[in-house]
């Protein structure tokens, strides 16, 4: 399949599909095919009737975000065919309902399911939304914290505690930012994530250093070894999934590596 192709019929039944009495459009001549004109949709998205057509004709436009993002918004596509638009298009789909502050109620219920497995629900700008008793006593009780302080990358690179719990320090630092860069760049318009990068380049030379070196890493499985307080050495696997439904909120569940973490894990929980 082409997908210049799929991307010109696709445009075409969708436009067809609408029932023109939905739209706040003049009356018009009596129509002779369903849907909605090219026109109108023209109109409606704010592009010239002549790129619509073009598109429809499959004659290897590639349409900017904010073209696909209009005429997302033109032809009323649901969730799922808008990012179906997107990935015809090569455009990175922007989120509708900008970051969400809430754990969906199924992920926060198998958070506490997956125990004794440490788990928690982050937000893209890593927010942790829900935890069990296992994470919390893995790294901090997330409920003494202020909500603005809840993030895994602040605890991570910036907490003057639990940033010294890492044997491998450096590495996790320098992945820590490169994922916020990634992080970053795939939601510019977020001031919540772009505070919190302010904030760190304003009061850690180090992490000033690191954002400076401009690397990037999106890594959703890893291990880190810790020295834990309580527990002493432990190395963790670590696994991060992204639902389907919730494509904003990442669920990271954490194991033991090997027998004597498992084993180490298995005291903390019985604390």
């Amino acid at each position: 399949m082409d997908p210049t192709q799929e991307l010109a019929a696709f445009l075409r039944t969708r436009r067809e599909r609408l029932d023109p009495d939905d739209f706040d459009l003049p009356r018009r001549r009596s129509r002779r095919t369903p849907g909605l004109r090219r026109e109108e949709v023209a109109e409606l998205a704010g592009i010239s009737i002549d790129y619509v057509v073009r598109l429809e004709q499959a004659r290897g436009l590639r349409p900017s975000a904010d073209v696909v993002e209009a005429l997302a918004a033109a032809l009323r596509l649901g969730a799922d065919e808008r990012t179906y638009l997107f990935d015809l298009t090569g455009q990175r789909p922007r989120d509708p309902d900008g970051p969400t502050t809430v754990a969906a109620p199924p992920l926060a219920r198998l958070v506490a399911d997956l125990a004794p497995l440490p788990a928690m629900v982050m937000n893209h700008r890593f927010d942790v939304l829900a935890w069990n008793e296992e994470m919390a006593g893995l790294l901090v009780g997330f409920d003494a914290l202020p909500p603005s302080r809840r993030n895994a990358m602040w605890l991570c690179l910036l907490h003057p505690e639990i940033s010294e719990f890492y044997v491998d320090r450096d590495r996790v630092r320098r992945e820590g930012v490169a994922h916020l860069r990634t992080a970053w760049a795939a939601h510019p318009q977020d001031p919540a994530l772009t505070g919190l990068i302010t904030e760190a380049i304003a009061h850690d030379a180090e992490f000033a250093r690191l954002w400076e070196e401009r690397d990037v890493k999106l890594n959703g499985r890893g291990s880190k070894a810790m020295r834990h307080p309580e527990i002493g050495a432990v190395d963790v696997h670590f696994e991060v999934l992204v639902p389907l439904q919730d494509s904003d909120q990442r669920l990271m569940i954490c194991r033991g590596a090997d027998e004597p973490s498992r084993t180490a894990l298995e005291r903390l929980r019985t604390r």
